[in-house]
């Protein structure tokens, strides 16, 4: 006898707008995977990210795993602190509220923890080529 994969809780009605409810069977049920529990290791990996190649690493795998597509980019004005790094998740049925404003704060810790990444990122994007 096989169990069932734990799926996140329902939020409580009217906290969230999620659209859980919504989301019909198929491939999009899978960031219902997403527990309490793998969010605060996601979050807890997200803010000790390691090289610019981790975080692009995490990224393809948040979009495999879950579906959710993350975009990183430097800010259309100057960027002075990592507030000037602009973080997205595109909208995405199911995805919780309180999950949508805790993966670009960890992000944004992880690069604060980690300068060396956000300037790397900032380099990818030719912001530094005359530094």
């Amino acid at each position: 006898m096989t169990n069932p994969l734990p799926q996140r809780h329902p939020c409580p009605p009217g906290a969230c707008d999620c659209g859980r409810e919504r989301l019909a069977d198929g491939p999009e049920r899978r960031i219902l995977l997403l527990t309490r529990e793998e969010e605060k290791r996601l979050v807890e990996r997200l803010e000790n990210l390691r090289d610019l190649e981790d975080l692009q690493r995490l990224q393809s795998r948040l979009y495999e795993q879950l579906g959710i597509r993350v975009h990183i980019a430097p800010g259309f004005n100057e960027v002075r602190t990592m507030r000037g790094i602009v973080i997205e998740l595109e909208a995405q049925l199911g995805l919780c509220r309180k999950t949508r404003q805790a993966i670009p704060a960890a992000i944004r810790r992880g690069l604060e923890r980690n300068p060396q990444v956000a300037f790397r990122l900032l380099d990818a994007h030719d912001l530094l080529r005359d530094a």
